[in-house]
């Protein structure tokens, strides 16, 4: 099977290099834009697996390549960025981004992210067609025809907002949730006291659904901006 197409949005050329001699080492196949325009170019003519995209290019906003992409594919987005702000990480993800490393990042934490989003692609792809009625996950397994949860083999007794909120964490593994987005799938709205009360019943579905709630196996709190559910080995 060949390993991803990986589309390289970056007008550094020096860190363009370093990615994809990177990639090339581990075997991906890439493409590279050094522009927004090209990025956009690139991507509608040859259907990346996945795309590596920088917030600052020259012609636009990274935000605005996102958005755009997002018009008609929902192919995977890694920003790398050297804007730490929480508020660029949230405008990019809630743009349609899927992941955010922030410059100067390390090669392992790179290969670990697209190792992640490799994860999801045969989750989403014909791997798991099953995952349609039922999803595992380590020991979680969740029934989507019963509408029934399990750790083990025993069942999770959990509200209908907890069972929401795990199947919409499920349904995305890998990916980093912000607030808004949880908020607005779940409750139709995304208030401040909808996110106050999504922190709570994150709280009671971590205690249901975690061993040890303060060494999380499964849901990863992204502080400021979300949370993320974990593939687990």
């Amino acid at each position: 099977m060949n390993k991803p197409l990986i589309l390289v949005v970056e007008d550094d050329i020096p860190v363009r290099n370093l990615i994809t001699i990177t990639l090339k080492t581990h075997g991906y196949r890439y493409l590279t834009a050094g522009t927004g325009d090209g990025a956009v170019v690139e991507a509608s003519s040859h259907n990346p697996d996945v795309v590596l995209l920088d917030l600052g290019l020259p012609d636009m906003d990274g935000v605005d390549v996102i958005r755009k992409i997002r018009t008609w594919s929902n192919l995977p987005i890694i920003v790398i960025s050297a804007r730490s702000e929480d508020t660029d990480k949230i405008d990019a993800l809630d743009a349609g981004a899927d992941d955010y490393l922030t410059k100067p990042f390390s090669v392992e934490e790179l290969l670990a992210r697209l190792r992640v989003v490799e994860r999801r692609m045969a989750l989403m792809n014909g791997e798991a067609q099953t995952a349609e009625s039922v999803y595992t996950n380590g020991r979680l397994r969740i029934d989507f025809a019963a509408g029934c949860a399990y750790m083990g083999d025993k069942e999770l007794h959990l509200t209908s907002t907890e069972y929401k909120l795990l199947c919409l964490m499920a349904k995305n593994t890998g990916k980093v949730l912000t607030h808004t987005y949880i908020t607005q799938k779940v409750w139709g709205s995304s208030w401040e006291n909808d996110i106050a009360s999504l922190r709570v019943f994150m709280a009671t579905l971590r205690k249901k659904l975690e061993s040890e709630p303060d060494a999380p196996q499964y849901i990863q709190t992204h502080i400021g901006i979300g949370y993320r559910m974990i593939k687990v080995e």
